[in-house]
């Protein structure tokens, strides 16, 4: 654990640092993005990692929301010891007797429940007035003290709520027994200098603001969550809540990794936590994989161009003086650049020794769709790296097992010339071809997947991303598909991007549900 005293800049005076809480809402908020909802066995083996990073407090979902949600809290609940389980609930007591049984077997369990205060939230959410839904509050926490003495109250939409009655509120629940308040900007409509206010002015207006812990949770409709959340830590917060990636709904949540750097970062700041930072990294892929959600690569900290620097001037001044243009040091945060040495004539045995050593585990069956993706990679890339493996191996469990698989694409395009694509796909064993033109190469593969499927799809989203550098790029693809009203996902990588985008495109619609006879959807 770092040292509470650290010199600030200048060494002028000493500062005694608080901690910091770190409380992790990647398997509650991050996970209510669409089409980046895992599975309990996938919520297990993110909440280990959080765990191994020293997060204090990891809330695992929301156990009334739906049985599988409330199966992955009470597994998660079984196996972690370190840090503290939080189920969300409302001011509701079906929610709270949910939460309450969902983390009964936690070693240090705590629920978290409350109600929106604004006057937005009064008038037009709950159809109530301020005396209520103040009564409203004081009742859930009263009623969530009787399972566990670690009880955590959020003022949804603090950020828009008056702050005389916001002081009001905070008080009373706290008379009624909260051992943490959580002042959302869940709008993420504040600016730093407002929302590190509101916090001051509760510090200074609350009576009994001693007797709990301040959390902050902010959201980044306007790109200042982790600014708004820095601000309120200034002003006296003491638990900050985040998300790996800032993954979240909307414009996502505070990031772990931007809040946890900047305090490491810069001396100044008057708290520190116990964040173990060399595994920021690896919980920042595992994030991204699970949930089929690519990291921008300009993204702060953990965003490929992160610590890249393409420059001729910057290129001197780091190999002169890292710190010429990098405030951290990425072997801090986990980061290894180094390559593999595999090529096209290594056999299965080497391609699963070296996924062995990245922790990544595959059935033969993967493994023989990994080695064929390996080999057509190592054929056209002058080298394969870690992230080139990974992304070989995600896309083999994504696609094992699946019902329809692209066998042969062809397209013909240029300057000129009228897009064609011809594809083959193997839908249940059976091979069927169709030609299609388009506006463009990837516009005309679609149009003869189409021809073979036959059934009414809309794509909605279309996202291409490149993860390795230079002219040989693996480029991965995420699609989004509508049909009959259902959102369908799809992911793939290659080397050619209009192979990946149309396996993507596949992958997707492989996940359409329907019967052999029916000729329309």
């Amino acid at each position: 654990m770092r040292s509470p005293v650290q010199k600030c800049p200048g060494d002028f005076f000493m500062m005694k640092k608080e901690k910091l809480y770190i409380f992790d809402t990647t398997l509650r908020d991050g996970e209510q993005v669409p089409g980046c909802q895992l599975n309990t066995v996938e919520k297990v083996e993110l909440a280990k990692i959080l765990e191994g990073m020293k997060v204090d407090v990891i809330e695992c979902g929301f156990p009334i929301s739906s049985p599988g949600d409330f199966k992955s809290v009470q597994e998660i609940s079984k196996v972690v010891k370190d840090s503290t389980v939080c189920a969300l609930s409302r001011a509701i007591e079906k929610d709270i007797d949910a939460a309450a049984e969902a983390i009964r077997e936690a070693a240090r369990p705590r629920i978290h429940t409350g109600i929106g205060t604004s006057d937005y939230h009064i008038k037009y959410k709950f159809n109530s007035n301020r005396d209520d839904i103040l009564e409203r509050a004081i009742a859930c926490v009263k009623y969530a003290r009787k399972y566990v003495d670690d009880v955590e109250f959020y003022a949804e939409d603090a950020g828009r709520t008056e702050n005389g009655y916001l002081a009001k509120v905070v008080e009373k629940v706290i008379e009624a027994g909260v051992t943490v308040v959580n002042i959302p900007d869940t709008t993420g409509y504040c600016t730093p200098e407002e929302f590190g206010a509101k916090i001051k002015y509760l510090k200074d207006n609350v009576p009994n603001i001693d007797r709990a812990v301040i959390a902050i949770h902010c959201h980044n409709d306007l790109g200042m969550a982790t600014a708004n959340t820095l601000a309120g830590i200034m002003n006296g917060a003491r638990q900050a809540e985040v998300t790996i990636n800032g993954v979240g709904e909307r414009a996502g949540n505070t990031a772990l990794e931007e809040v946890v750097m900047a305090i490491r970062c810069r001396k100044d700041f008057p708290v520190y936590t116990d964040i173990l930072t060399r595994h920021i990294m690896k919980a920042s892929r595992e994030v991204s994989t699970l949930m089929s959600m690519p990291v921008q690569p300009n993204k702060a900290i953990v965003g490929r161009n992160a610590f890249a620097h393409s420059s001729g001037i910057h290129q001197d001044g780091v190999l002169k003086n890292r710190e010429n243009y990098e405030i951290i040091n990425p072997e801090d945060i986990g980061l290894n650049d180094s390559n593999i040495v595999l090529t096209a004539r290594s056999g299965r045995a080497a391609l699963k020794y070296h996924l062995n050593m990245l922790n990544i585990s595959l059935t033969e069956a993967q493994l023989d769709v990994a080695y064929e993706r390996f080999l057509k990679l190592a054929d056209s890339k002058k080298d394969i790296n870690d992230s080139d493996l990974k992304m070989i191996a995600g896309v083999a469990q994504e696609h094992s097992g699946q019902r329809i698989k692209l066998d042969f694409l062809q397209v013909v395009c240029g300057k000129g010339s009228v897009p064609m694509a011809t594809a083959t796909l193997d839908v249940d064993g059976e091979k069927c071809t169709a030609t299609s033109g388009g506006n463009g190469p990837v516009d005309a593969a679609f149009g003869a997947v189409r021809k073979i499927i036959r059934r009414r799809i809309t794509l909605e989203e279309f996202l291409i991303q490149a993860i390795t550098r230079g002219t040989d790029d693996m480029g991965k693809v995420h699609v989004e598909v509508r049909n009959r009203g259902n959102i369908y996902y799809g992911f793939s990588a290659n080397t050619d991007i209009v192979t990946a985008a149309v396996e993507a495109y596949v992958n997707a619609i492989s996940k359409i549900v329907w019967k052999r006879e029916e000729s329309t959807i």
